[in-house]
């Protein structure tokens, strides 16, 4: 722990002050990353819900030290880790190809609450260290995870065809291409009086056949309307 911050700890105008600053900061340094890849909840969020944090955990400090009110000082500060789930539930959403988009921004907002609440607690070096991991896992770490999927044998394929004997001819592709079905799920959609297919794939395939050329394959099956890697 710092000395010298020593004095910023306790609950006057100057370290209340000096919260509310770095609360903006830390919550706006996680938001720009967010917001720069068009997330949901970008820089003006992370912001307000960090210093909505810091601001419960110091009325919390407030209430205890300077109004001598015998409460559990811990209490408000827990109701935020558990409310900030209704907010970051509103980030996640699944798309129409079962995808689940969101879960990163989700788990960076009540991060970025935790961080919010050791602001207002006057733990100001967690703050900044979590502040610092955060951004890396939300930017820098992003490229380690494309890395690792970029050389995974194992891909997700969704496909959208206009017939149920379709998906024959498709399996036959996958094996005279020694591609290895590990998973399938087959769906049926209602559209405009019409009918739609469509399958989610789990494969493992051979590094040595490059994907762009699987999927063209897979576009030459009649009744193929779509395919997409995910």
């Amino acid at each position: 722990m710092l000395k010298m911050l020593d004095p910023l700890r306790e609950i006057n105008f100057y370290s209340v002050a000096f919260r509310m600053i770095l609360a903006c900061i830390c919550g706006g340094i996680i938001g720009i990353e967010r917001e720069y890849k068009h997330r949901p909840a970008g820089f003006r969020t992370h912001i307000l819900i960090c210093l909505g944090a810091s601001m419960t955990t110091m009325t919390s400090q407030y209430l205890s030290l300077v109004m001598n009110y015998t409460t559990d000082i811990s209490r408000l500060g827990a109701q935020v880790i558990s409310g900030i789930g209704f907010i970051g539930a509103g980030t996640i959403i699944v798309t129409k190809r079962q995808r689940v988009k969101g879960l990163t921004t989700a788990s960076g907002l009540w991060t970025v609450a935790i961080v919010g609440l050791a602001i207002g607690a006057g733990f100001y070096e967690g703050a900044v260290y979590a502040s610092v991991g955060i951004f890396l896992a939300e930017s820098i770490f992003t490229r380690v995870g494309h890395y690792v999927q970029k050389y995974s044998p194992e891909i997700n394929v969704y496909l959208e065809y206009t017939e149920r004997k379709c998906l024959k001819p498709v399996l036959q592709v996958y094996r005279e291409n020694n591609v290895k079905v590990l998973d399938i799920e087959v769906a049926k959609a209602s559209e405009n009086g019409g009918s739609r297919f469509y399958a989610m794939f789990t494969l493992r395939i051979n590094r040595d056949r490059a994907e762009q050329q699987l999927e063209k394959l897979l576009m030459n099956v009649t009744g193929v309307n779509l395919v997409e890697k995910l």
